[in-house]
């Protein structure tokens, strides 16, 4: 949820605390001249002053009587946010200080230098340099390290990320002076970048992962993710594939649209994609209109908790319809819909307007109290608590909720989609040792090195079949890794090793194959054999 439907109750007591003042020195100052409130407010109304509620009432009184010069717009900043937590857990403010930055993602992109970096180390290594790309126009290669932006030192600093962005980033057209350091280079290599419009990917992976079953993850709903979508599909199908994984798990939704005509690609013609339903009952319907390029194709899609909003409008689109087998864990239950609003300082509220409702009629917002933002936050640690990350007998659904589909599907509202296949988190082979390792992010800078070590051979990669045979020739590598965490600080327990070696070597792996020029395509090929939702939903389509 977001910060900013998180203000602290504290805020809310002093906010309270200055209006009654101002209304009471306002009244103090009146009432000696004007007989009745009757009087003042007639007098008032003559000025144009006096609006029709007390909230915009006492806002004008403020800003036209109060004894000291006071910033509206400062008071507005703080007063909004309570006003629109008093409404769902969705409506919030946005101050225009993050409104660029929380838009990004979902605009398909924005202006950069067009590399993939990580910090591990406290210096910021290029991982990966998007084609054709200012960087690598300007001869950036995976492996550098930026030691130096603009002739000022960033390396060893403890400079946190997001700064790092900020100097990296700026408007088309501008450039940035990188030094940098490269293997078998012994001076600062010193490149002059011109920015230029960097495209944001909204489908993270898209590759065959059988014969027949391709696989898809989509990040979010981005303004280009039908456009991506199509592109995948035609792919897909230009290799023999007639099956398809769709992997929903942690997208949090975006573009209401992108979803529709995501669906609308599944769907036959006719079918019911979504609607959603106003104050005044009036009612928006969603049809698919035949056209999609998708309609023969088996499909699996993946959820989890974290799927939200417009993943839950297409997984429950294709659930309705009889249309795909979902995979997973209950969603997360988000069922508003929600409207932007801006503000011409660049701010905005995102209002909710409506609530959307599945084919069958479900709404799948799950219970919130108005007011109470801290219950419906520690709702899916209620979930854990209650053991519905493990079992599905510990999910109960009320019968009012219970609908079917044209195929005889059961399925419920009130609160989340519910997977036709329920997979518990996995757990089992998670040792002590593999818990220190992976959360002490030794098994990730491992691949760091490994991929400086291996520079050479993992530039030169260029499909899945070429990263696969180059790690199956390293017979070494969990070895590899033991004796580097033993370096660090953590001594082997072989036990616990033969438990969790299918996990270590698959997160190997998939981090080294994230580190070359198929990035999450050589991750997800690398980490779907210890994944049992992925495992569980292949075998459902096969």
């Amino acid at each position: 949820m977001s910060h900013y439907q998180n203000t602290k109750k504290a805020i809310l007591l002093p906010l309270v605390l200055a209006v009654v003042l101002a209304i009471g020195l306002f009244a103090g100052n009146y009432f000696g001249r004007f007989n009745s409130a009757a009087q003042l407010r007639g007098v008032l109304q003559q000025m144009g002053k006096v609006p029709n509620n007390k909230l915009t009432h006492t806002l004008a009184l403020i800003e036209q009587e109060y004894v000291d010069s006071i910033s509206m717009d400062t008071l507005s900043e703080h007063l909004i946010p309570l006003v629109l937590k008093e409404l769902d857990p969705h409506s919030e403010y946005i101050p225009a200080s993050v409104m660029a930055e929380l838009n990004e993602p979902l605009e398909g992109g924005f202006d950069g230098i067009g590399v993939v970096f990580n910090m591990a180390t406290d210096t910021v290594i290029i991982l990966n340099v998007i084609p054709k790309g200012p960087s690598d126009k300007a001869g950036i290669k995976a492996g550098d390290r930026i030691i130096e932006i603009n002739d000022s030192l960033v390396a060893g600093r403890k400079i946190p990320q997001n700064k790092i962005v900020k100097q990296l980033r700026g408007k088309r057209g501008t450039t940035v002076k990188l030094g940098l350091e490269r293997q078998r280079i012994d001076e600062l290599v010193e490149v002059e970048v011109t920015r230029d419009k960097i495209p944001i990917k909204s489908i993270e992976s898209a590759f065959a992962l059988t014969d027949s079953i391709g696989f898809i993850k989509l990040g979010q709903f981005a303004k280009t993710s039908h456009a991506e979508l199509q592109l995948a599909l035609l792919q897909l199908r230009a290799k023999g594939i007639h099956k398809v994984i769709f992997d929903l798990r942690g997208n949090s939704g975006g573009f209401l649209d992108q979803a529709i005509m995501i669906a609308n690609e599944f769907l036959h013609k006719g079918q019911l994609i979504v609607y959603t339903e106003d104050r005044h009952r009036k009612q928006i319907r969603e049809y698919a209109d035949g056209a999609g390029i998708a309609q023969d194709m088996e499909v699996a899609v993946l959820i989890d908790e974290y799927s939200a909003s417009s993943s839950e409008i297409l997984a429950g689109a294709l659930q309705d319809n009889d249309r795909a087998t979902i995979v997973g864990r209950r969603s997360f239950g988000k069922g508003l819909v929600q409207k932007q609003i801006p503000f011409r300082d660049g701010s905005a509220i995102r209002l909710t307007i409506a609530r959307y409702y599945t084919p069958t009629g479900r709404s799948i917002q799950k219970p919130y109290t108005i007011g109470d933002q801290e219950s419906y936050d520690a709702d899916l640690w209620n979930r854990y608590q209650n053991n519905e990350f493990f079992s599905a007998d510990s999910i109960h659904f009320a019968d009012s909720l219970k609908r079917v589909t044209a195929g005889g599907k059961v399925v419920y509202g009130g609160g989340g989609i519910m997977p036709d296949q329920f997979i518990p988190a996995d757990t089992t082979d998670m040792t002590p040792y593999f818990m220190e390792v992976s959360g002490r992010n030794i098994l990730y800078r491992y691949t760091i090195e490994y991929a400086d070590r291996h520079r050479d051979a993992l530039n030169n990669v260029q499909t899945i079949e070429e990263l696969q045979t180059l790690l199956d020739s390293d017979q070494d590598l969990v070895a590899d890794f033991v004796n580097y965490a033993k370096r660090q600080g953590v001594k082997p327990n072989y036990r616990e090793l033969a438990i969790s070696r299918h996990l270590i070597e698959a997160q190997l792996r998939a981090y080294i194959g994230r580190n070359t020029v198929l990035e999450d395509d050589g991750f997800y090929k690398n980490i779907y054999p210890i994944d049992p939702v992925i495992l569980k939903a292949i075998e459902v389509l096969q």
